[in-house]
């Protein structure tokens, strides 16, 4: 039986159906992705916050490496799904191409550099304790080593999304889920004929099943008979004109810079708060899981704003995107009150699921009462980021994003030097969110009444 993989229309239609039908398993997809970390960190939990630290060291080399693979990813999506738009799926498909090909040349470099120099790159955070610096050096070699597996999978996933199927990558991440679940707790404390291999376990976990996913989406275009799947093309295998890689870079490089220097500044951030000791360290990195509830979602809907954005922008029908992306914002609006809410009214319960002692409890709680402020604005932020960059205005995005990120470090050394300690870091992310958030609706407002115009 032929696999269901094709090109859907995204300029006709009921708008919210539309919509729906495309986030909704991005959504699901972003929460499986969630769910992923979060039993990583339920489960490394119980080694104790040595081994979170650690892990949440090394895995800021995996989100770090997710600035070069978004040059593959959105100047191939964008590029993609603007075509898809114009019906031009001949164009589509060198571009889809052109994104897998820069990809697994990314992956393999990125894999090469950190193995490389992983002693060096792990000193930047200062580590003075001996089982946090082994974990992380542990985990880093095995996750950065094989990113390409990872790389694949968020640049198909682009693809698959440009040509309005999302519903793939759903299906093969919550295969990835079922084995991480599985070989966690078997591979984290040993469970039967398995020795116990600590947080090397959950990297082993996780990289086993970012390779199923990976064969599982192949499989699914293997199995395609669609005449328009963009992804079902020879053309892969080869190089395509240099055409093709300048439009990708034009679209891509500014979110790939983007995407750097925010993980760059966040290692900065990661270093000030190693200060305050493993425990602060393990806060940052499972706070930032717990946070992903609404942040995951918020790219759900960019991701799937993006495709609706850049095929209807590719057909000329401003006042469609006007409506999806209120749509949207309304939507998320509500989502995120609540992860407010939930943060900020019972933040000692959800620490507790992740920690066990008193001194890292109460820091955790600090963060999510503080953090919870601002997720509505981040929220708004990252779906807008979606949207703008569906338009082709990912310099835009980037120049403002950068710009505000960036305070975070200055923000964070002022507050910490005004007495508020490791709470000042915490308000110095809060206080950018809620800026860029603000900043980011406005840009959005005043970019597409002037494309409206035109």
């Amino acid at each position: 039986m032929a696999a269901k993989t094709k090109t859907v229309d995204l300029t006709s239609g009921p708008i919210l159906k539309t919509l729906a039908e495309l986030a909704l398993p991005i959504m699901a997809s972003s929460f499986l992705g969630t769910a992923y970390s979060i039993t990583d960190m339920a489960w490394i939990g119980t080694l104790g916050s040595k081994a979170v630290a650690g892990v949440g060291v090394g895995g800021m080399f995996v989100w770090l490496s997710q600035g070069l693979v978004t040059l593959a990813r959105m100047g191939g999506q964008v590029n993609a799904a603007q075509c898809c738009g114009r019906k031009d799926y001949q164009e589509a498909r060198s571009y889809a191409a052109a994104s897998l090909q820069l990809t697994v040349l990314f992956g393999i470099l990125f894999g090469a550099v950190c193995l490389s120099f992983i002693h060096p790159l792990l000193s930047f955070f200062n580590l003075t304790d001996a089982e946090t610096y082994e974990t992380a050096r542990l985990y880093m070699t095995i996750t950065c080593g094989l990113i390409i597996f990872s790389y694949l999978n968020f640049t198909l996933t682009g693809l698959y999304t440009a040509q309005g199927d999302s519903k793939t990558p759903f299906k093969a991440n919550l295969v990835g889920l079922a084995a991480n679940m599985i070989l966690d707790p078997v591979l984290i404390l040993g469970i039967g004929p398995f020795p116990k291999l600590n947080a090397t376990g959950a990297a082993i976990a996780t990289v086993t099943a970012q390779a199923l996913v990976l064969a599982v989406l192949i499989l699914e275009v293997l199995r395609s008979r669609q005449d328009t799947n963009i992804l079902k093309n020879r053309r892969i295998l080869f190089p395509v004109p240099a055409r093709y890689y300048r439009s990708i870079g034009r679209i891509g490089i500014p979110s790939a810079l983007q995407g750097t220097i925010y993980s760059m500044i966040s290692m900065v951030l990661t270093r000030m708060v190693s200060g305050f000791g493993p425990g602060a360290i393990a806060t940052q990195r499972v706070g930032g899981q717990i946070e992903s509830l609404s942040w995951n979602t918020a790219e759900g809907f960019g991701s799937a704003l993006n495709a609706f954005v850049g095929q209807n922008y590719g057909a000329g029908k401003a006042e469609r995107i006007q409506k999806g992306y209120s749509i949207s914002l309304k939507l998320l609006i509500l989502w995120s009150a609540l992860i407010t809410a939930a943060f900020v009214l019972f933040p000692r319960p959800i620490a507790r699921l992740f920690f066990y002692e008193p001194e890292v409890i109460d820091i955790a709680v600090g963060y999510l009462m503080i953090i919870g402020v601002s997720e509505i604005f981040m929220c708004v932020e990252l779906m807008t980021i979606g949207a703008l960059s569906g338009l082709g205005k990912t310099t835009l995005c980037s120049v403002i994003s950068i710009s505000l990120t960036g305070a975070r470090i200055p923000l964070a050394l002022l507050l910490t030097h005004m007495g508020l300690g490791l709470s000042g870091i915490w308000w110095a992310l809060t206080i950018s969110s809620i800026t860029k958030g603000i900043v980011f609706y406005f840009t959005f407002q005043k970019t597409q009444k002037r494309h409206h115009a035109l």
